[in-house]
């Protein structure tokens, strides 16, 4: 809903990416509010995108500018806590976006009580999920926060419009294409979406030089590559023997994954607002996080506790992509996954080959509880009865047989 009559406002602070939306959005708040605009942009990997936004806000008159590196906050405190539930949202996505907005939020927060802000403003439109998480964060870490949504305000009402307010204006606009809008993109340490354009047609083919990061399956090395990865606690600790910081493991993995075809999505997902939207997705690292950590889950959780875990994956992954982060639900649940996580220390070897992960060894010297004098084909010197099993199935099968005779009573 527009305001009619906007408060007085002496301060905002912006989520600003330097992107088409906020920077329109950056011009927008001075001429609309006519007060001072705090911009920061976090540094949470997208690499190139950083100081081109400091350059874009120096230009707009901007004084107070923060850019802050929170790569290894993101990776650390975010990323692997939700590696560690295995969340993906709706089968496949990798909650990528999700999972950076409620840091991004957290530390937007931080700044306006340090610059007595009276606002915080964010890019995301009213049609998206970005919206709820944004603000769904502020206002759990600060009640009283004031929000200023321009997508919600303006009369700006598409990307075309945003490109023509950025000519009036000076607002210099990065372009996939010589024509049209570029895609909407979001990058970071877990990965790159694509929106827009072609992908609102959801039976076009994505075109081949929309990828940034990624090498096609098709061009990828004909020879296998191996990769030994080391866990604690749930979280990655080294990769071939080299141990790395939560941050440089991510960076790592992208390298070998995009090198290897690995991550690539094309989803239709149920936005929190209502509607099926469509999407594209480089996440190479994170798809080879996953395997692993399932992987050397299999020999160290109990089959009891894994299989608990699976199911309470789906709402965990819903509570990250629908903006609830900071809940006291999804906190009880971290809880609940990370004591999950004191056993799952150990090795696993993968084999990257044109898109495919595949796990091909795993083991723990300390925590497994894979036995082979049980599981064997071979003789297993009696330690597992086999005649036990017999009373086992007779038991199981209780309700089914009586069941059944009642069935052939009538």
């Amino acid at each position: 809903m527009k305001r009619i009559n906007p408060p007085k406002i002496n301060k905002i602070v912006l989520a600003f990416s330097g992107g088409l939306d906020t920077s329109v959005i950056l011009k927008w708040l001075q001429e609309k509010y006519q007060c001072e605009i705090v911009t920061f942009t976090a540094d949470i990997g997208q690499g190139e995108e950083v100081e081109p936004a400091r350059i874009k806000a120096e230009k707009l008159g901007i004084q107070e500018i923060f850019i802050d590196d929170l790569r290894e906050e993101f990776a650390q405190d975010f990323v692997f806590p939700m590696f560690r539930a295995n969340a993906i949202y709706e089968g496949e996505y990798l909650l990528g976006t999700s999972i950076a907005r409620p840091l991004i939020a957290k530390r937007q927060i931080e700044i306006a009580r340090k610059t007595k802000a009276d606002a915080v403003s964010h890019g995301a439109t009213g049609k998206g999920n970005d919206q709820v998480r944004f603000e769904l964060g502020y206002y759990a870490l600060q009640p009283d926060i004031l929000v200023i949504a321009p997508w919600r305000e303006w009369d700006l009402t598409s990307r075309e419009s945003l490109l023509q307010y950025a000519k009036k204006h000076n607002i210099p606009v990065e372009m996939k294409k010589k024509s049209g809008s570029p895609y909407s993109m979001d990058a970071n340490l877990l990965h790159i979406s694509y929106e827009g354009r072609m992908l609102e047609n959801p039976g076009l083919e994505p075109e081949e030089s929309m990828w940034r990061w990624s090498v096609s399956p098709e061009k990828a090395p004909d020879k296998a590559e191996y990769v030994d990865i080391e866990f604690k606690r749930g979280d990655i600790i080294a990769l071939n023997g080299k141990n790395f910081s939560p941050a440089n493991v991510m960076i790592k993995l992208n390298q070998l994954g995009c090198k290897h075809g690995i991550g690539r999505l094309d989803l239709v997902e149920n936005r929190y607002v209502g509607m099926k939207s469509r999407g594209c997705y480089e996440t190479p690292g994170g798809t080879i996080m996953l395997r692993a950590h399932r992987a050397i889950e299999s020999i160290t959780l109990d089959r009891e506790v894994a299989h608990l875990k699976d199911e309470l994956m789906p709402r965990y992954a819903s509570l990250i992509y629908n903006g609830y982060w900071w809940s006291p639900e999804r906190k009880m649940l971290q809880i609940m996954i990370d004591m999950s996580q004191t056993s799952v220390s150990g090795w696993v070897r993968l084999k990257l080959y044109k898109g495919n992960v595949i796990v091909v060894g795993r083991d723990s010297k300390t925590d497994s509880l894979f036995d082979s004098n049980i599981a064997t084909f071979e003789e297993d010197k009696g330690v597992y009865e086999q005649a036990d099993a017999d009373g086992f199935i007779k038991l199981n099968a209780l309700r089914m047989r009586i069941a059944s005779k009642l069935k052939n009573r009538h």
